[in-house]
């Protein structure tokens, strides 16, 4: 099939700043695009060749904005799966495949799809109500402390909550949710693998990613991640492993922790381009949005070797500021060399969202790493109105 200035239609579910970049190489390869997303201001909107306006949840949104595309991708999970599966019996392709992604989007499952195919991840207990969870700590069958995750539905460290006490499960989602071992980790590491429909598959080097402690977002991303080059290996096997098993088409983000001992343990995945890849873009041969498209094309994969070494910063909105975001300071960085900014396109800013990220590369990762600390103090993300 021809991709490239041709009557191809690519559909993208999700208008984020995952979808605004993977259309920067859309648009590098001349593919034509349809984007749908539930907000008129999304980032998306402005590199797309089509841009909608709906419901992610919604079966028929999601089923009428399909029908007519030769290929749909997703840039967001919490979509409606059952209209994907829809669209495939019709011979719309779907990748990730909807039988992937219905299991990934279940924590539960996708935690007890680790344990029934052998691979490592932390002890939990699954849960169908919170009641059912307070009924098991109280009575001690629970022990504390644990992680709690809500089964569906978090994104972005909401969702998820370490509970050291009878008192910390009050105000918690009601649903089904599981309770994790709480891991004396040493590190979080991350792991991007990429495979196309024919079986075809690479990953990148494994990156350490350090974490806000409020807000439980990636603060940090550092490549190459500062571990011996046998739990690099480790990692991207056990990586490989998993998206083998999953059967994932297009690009699995595979989030792990490292134990003191140096057990490598699979924490969650995501099935689409991940914060922890943003720094392929400058650092990278193939950047993971390319890598993306490459793999649900069938196209052959790219090198996913490093050029430089990185340090991404993600920009977020500072606490106490609501309302059109203000830049602050971003002159003051770009008179630094390897320092590149990317701002997603959200007119408002409020604390924690995610407004932007900065790229540092460098030959060191320690100067890279010095720098991106620098810009984290620099740059500000506020708002011209204070609450």
């Amino acid at each position: 099939m021809n991709y490239f200035s041709s009557d191809f239609k690519l559909g993208i579910v999700g208008g984020g700043q995952l979808g605004k970049m993977l259309l920067c190489e859309t648009r590098k390869w001349d593919i034509y695009t349809k984007v749908l997303d539930p907000s008129k201001e999304a980032p998306s909107r402005i590199a797309s060749n089509e841009f909608s306006v709906g419901d992610l949840m919604d079966y028929d949104t999601v089923y009428n904005f399909g029908k007519g595309l030769d290929l749909l991708t997703i840039e967001i999970e919490h979509i409606n799966i059952e209209a994907l599966q829809k669209l495939e019996s019709e011979g719309v392709l779907v990748f990730p495949k909807p039988s992937s992604l219905k299991l990934i989007v279940d924590k539960a499952k996708q935690k007890e799809f680790y344990r029934e195919h052998d691979l490592p991840t932390s002890e939990f207990e699954v849960y169908c109500s919170l009641e059912e969870l307070q009924t098991a700590v109280s009575q001690k069958r629970q022990s504390l402390p644990f992680v709690w995750k809500s089964a569906q539905f978090g994104y972005d460290g909401q969702g998820v909550k370490v509970v050291r006490s009878a008192e910390d499960l009050k105000d918690l989602a009601t649903d089904k949710c599981i309770a994790e071992a709480l891991v004396p980790f040493e590190k979080e590491l991350a792991v991007i693998v990429a495979r196309t429909p024919d079986g075809n598959a690479t990953s990148y080097p494994l990156v350490e990613m350090e974490f806000h402690p409020e807000a439980n977002q990636v603060e940090y991303v550092l490549c190459p991640a500062q571990i011996d080059k046998s739990i690099d290996t480790k990692a991207r096997e056990i990586a490989m492993k998993v998206a083998e098993h999953l059967d994932i088409v297009g690009l699995l983000a595979v989030e792990l922790f490292m134990t003191a001992s140096g057990e490598i343990l699979i924490n969650e995945v995501a099935p689409r381009p991940h914060n922890s890849g943003h720094y392929t873009i400058e650092a990278s041969i193939t950047s993971q949005y390319e890598q993306h498209l490459r793999a649900i094309l069938n196209l052959p994969l790219g090198s996913t070797d490093s050029v430089l070494s990185a340090v991404m910063v993600n920009l977020v909105g500072e606490e106490g500021y609501h309302g059109d975001v203000t830049y602050e300071n971003m002159e003051v960085i770009l008179k630094e060399k390897g320092v590149n900014p990317h701002i997603y396109g959200k007119r408002e800013t409020r604390p924690f969202r995610k407004m932007g990220h900065v790229t540092i590369v460098d030959e060191d990762l320690k100067n890279a790493r010095e720098k991106a600390a620098w810009v984290k103090k620099t740059i500000r993300v506020i708002s011209t109105t204070k609450k």
